[in-house]
């Protein structure tokens, strides 16, 4: 997981050191955004929570996901097991895919790079269709990711029409996806265990072109992503480069 950082809970106890993901246990999602934002200086403006049962709903939705695998991938622990090839996945087997972090030793690393080629496949489904620019689907879409949400986040099922309009006119060759570099582990924390830790030049850097709106990636360039990727050399790739061929 990411980087360390001080949590200083909703319940009024003591700042101490946890990993990323305990921020929404202790301190709520107000709590991992502010801790985001301190981190990485990048302001969040407005944020998305989805619940497991919200997430395979709205995949059905959409009659699901098409990805594909060059290798195998079985996970034991999710029960996730795909063949090489294309597949087109329900609400469960989607649920499977993105949650799956004993696939081979990437760990969450293999996790997150699995998730961010779900979501390119996801675009580039609902761009086929024209969903992206239908204002009725996308507002079914949008009640279906928001369900009676108890959180503030900032917007409202309407709010996702618009955003979504523009997102269609985006290549996938215009988008990028990243993990915050590595430089290796922390020390083991009691009661913590382990996590990594962020490559200080590195990692200041891509938040830097983040707040100024500025490509990750060189014009001209393409690298293409490891699989299974390797944290010693994590780069931003392209969504086109992610997407199935």
């Amino acid at each position: 997981m990411p980087s360390l950082f001080s949590v200083t809970p909703r319940s009024g106890l003591p700042a101490h050191p946890a990993k990323l993901n305990n921020g929404s246990a202790e301190g709520g999602a107000q709590l991992t955004v502010r801790t985001v934002q301190d981190m990485t200086h990048v302001p969040i403006d407005h944020f998305l929570q989805i619940d497991l049962r919200r997430f395979m709903d709205a995949v059905d939705q959409v009659d699901g996901v098409e990805v594909c695998t060059a290798r195998r991938l079985k996970d034991s622990a999710t029960k996730l097991d795909l063949a090489p090839g294309r597949h087109r996945l329900g609400g469960g087997r989607s649920l499977q895919y993105v949650r799956s972090r004993h696939v081979d030793g990437s760990a969450d690393l293999g996790r997150i790079q699995r998730q961010h080629r779900f979501l390119v496949a996801a675009l580039r489904g609902l761009m086929s269709r024209h969903v992206l620019t239908d204002p009725e689907a996308m507002l079914r879409i949008g009640r279906t990711l928001l369900g009676a949400a108890s959180v503030d986040q900032g917007f409202g099922t309407g709010d996702l029409v618009e955003p979504a309009s523009l997102l269609s006119r985006v290549p996938l060759s215009g988008t990028e996806f990243a993990t915050v570099p590595i430089a290796g582990f922390n020390p083991v924390i009691k009661g913590v265990g382990s996590t990594l830790r962020w490559d200080p030049k590195k990692s200041d850097q891509v938040f830097a072109d983040l707040r100024a709106d500025r490509p990750l990636i060189p014009a001209g360039q393409n690298p293409l992503p490891g699989d299974p990727p390797d944290m010693r050399s994590s780069l931003p790739v392209r969504g086109s480069s992610l997407a199935c061929r």
